[in-house]
């Protein structure tokens, strides 16, 4: 997860002290095993003085933003399970997709995400498992990043030439031995995955899992997101990728159609 902050365009920065403790917020969601970072991490992070990360918790401390353990390292505090919640409770797209989602999950007996575009990552919104042993490790709420994932690339495919140039930028860092790494090699894909309606990762992003997606157009004509089928490579080889293809941009096309995009 990334603990950096992009400023919103044309929005003037008025808060620097509330722009860093909100990247001290993010910076603790990597803590999955709720262990806590400690404030020497929390500053190092953020290139802080130990003094101004204390002065900047003490306020997320007292609203329960964060929480500090016995041992005196900081954690995420409850707050922000009640805001998640009342997030998922309202956010209607989401709910309209699930039974999308969970069709197309029956139909492949695979995992399928609905996710959508933070770049340069992207953010697992929801998810269906597999009824199958092998299943996905992916959650709700966490992040990879655009350039090598099925949904991210299917997402890049649509997006203006500033916004790919921006995530080539960022870095196109190897996470496995197929990672596309060089930046002309990265647009003539995207440009294959716009012209045919769908990405591939092709063992991309994460050592013996293959996914395949298709992105999901709001009222704006946007990609905002995309549905993926994710599976071990050898629940899906190469020669089963032809079959799984309808079924997702099918998926794709019927959430379109229910957010007032194109179908």
């Amino acid at each position: 997860m990334t603990d950096q902050l992009a400023p919103t365009p044309g929005a003037r920065n008025n808060s620097a002290s509330l722009r860093r403790a909100l990247g001290i917020l993010v910076g603790l969601g990597d803590d999955t095993e709720g262990s806590g970072r400690t404030l020497t991490e929390l500053a190092a992070r953020q290139g802080l003085s130990k003094s101004t990360a204390l002065r900047l918790l003490q306020p997320l401390v007292d609203a329960r933003f964060v929480q500090v353990l016995p041992g005196g390292a900081y954690r995420l505090g409850w707050r922000n399970a009640q805001l998640g919640q009342v997030y998922l409770a309202g956010n209607d797209p989401h709910r309209d997709a699930r039974d999308v989602l969970r069709d197309l999950s029956e139909s492949t007996n695979e995992t399928v995400h609905l996710v959508t575009a933070d770049f340069p990552h992207v953010v697992y919104v929801d998810k269906v498992d597999s009824p199958l042993p092998v299943r996905m490790a992916s959650r709700v709420g966490s992040t990879q990043p655009a350039y090598c994932t099925s949904v991210g690339k299917a997402m890049l495919a649509h997006a203006d030439a500033a916004v790919v140039d921006a995530v080539i930028a960022a870095g196109l860092a190897p996470r496995t031995g197929n990672t596309i790494t060089d930046g002309d090699a990265l647009r003539a894909e995207l440009a294959r995955t716009r012209a045919r309606g769908w990405a591939i990762d092709d063992v991309e992003n994460e050592a013996g899992v293959r996914c395949v997606a298709a992105p999901v157009f709001d009222a704006t004509g946007a990609a905002t997101h995309a549905i993926s089928v994710s599976a071990p490579e050898e629940r899906l080889p190469a020669e089963r990728v032809p079959r799984v293809v309808p079924l997702v941009t099918a998926a794709a096309r019927a959430v379109s159609q229910r957010w007032g995009g194109r179908g």
